[in-house]
């Protein structure tokens, strides 16, 4: 994880560049256009729920151990499974899979037999209860700047495996291959760009020439680009690069 001076340079860098800092010829430098494409993707990920999937991932426990650092992707952890509950290790131990036991149990193949659906409906429920009483379920805290997930349990043995339920943010090259944000980002990054040279282009109202004084378009620039960009936001909120749309919400 960075320090806190490199994250301090790294904005100050950033704040720089997007007022036209290092510019001397009137046009963009590479840093500049980064600085813009930066901006964008930034954006996408704050605002865009496509800029993120569902997924899962895997967690084998450590005896002693309840505090775990997850894929720096990961950005928010809906919920811990386990596929048993109770005690995992031992002669009291009770790895109970009810997925593995609905495959198995007769009374799926034989619909007509005693007990049917409904014997199976009052076991599931059963182990429903149990996995309440008996710590089937992790309660967990979760911080998405370090990434650590601190389980709210006190791990008594290795190997056991937690599935977690969590979104991840897609990856930059699948970003810009997806046809529903690759315009967006393009359109964000040339409008992040018209700001910054309008910026540079705005700190000197004329420029001399041999024919005289000649006016930049500095204020035109940014203009535009405020306008470019405030749309480009509002086509976020309306969608248009596939996100989930909003349902109905009472209250």
């Amino acid at each position: 994880m960075k320090d806190l001076i490199t994250l301090k340079q790294e904005v100050f860098k950033y704040t720089e560049l997007r007022l036209g800092a290092q510019i001397i010829d009137l046009e963009l430098d590479p840093d500049h256009l980064e600085i813009a494409y930066e901006r964008a993707i930034g954006m996408m990920r704050q605002r865009s729920s496509n800029a993120y999937e569902e997924a899962y991932r895997w967690l084998a426990l450590k005896k002693g151990e309840n505090i775990y650092t997850l894929p720096e992707e990961v950005s928010e952890v809906r919920e811990v499974f386990r596929r048993s509950f109770g005690m995992v290790q031992g002669t009291g131990s009770s790895s109970f899979d009810p997925f593995g036991a609905g495959m198995v149990n007769m009374y799926l193949g034989t619909m007509n037999a005693g007990g049917g659906m409904f014997t199976y409906h009052l076991a599931a429920s059963q182990l429903e209860q149990a996995k309440r009483m008996f710590g089937g379920y992790i309660n967990f805290t979760w911080n998405p700047a370090t990434k650590k997930i601190i389980l709210v349990r006190n791990v008594h043995g290795d190997g056991e495996v937690l599935l977690i339920w969590c979104y991840v943010a897609r990856p930059e090259v699948e970003l810009l291959t997806d046809y529903q944000t690759s315009q967006w980002i393009k359109d964000f990054t040339y409008s992040a760009s018209k700001e910054i040279i309008g910026t540079a282009r705005g700190k000197f109202s004329q420029v001399a020439g041999p024919n005289g004084g000649v006016s930049l378009d500095g204020s035109e620039l940014k203009s535009e680009a405020k306008e470019e960009i405030k749309e480009l936001l509002e086509d976020l909120n309306n969608y248009v690069d596939g996100s989930d749309s909003l349902t109905w919400v009472q209250g």
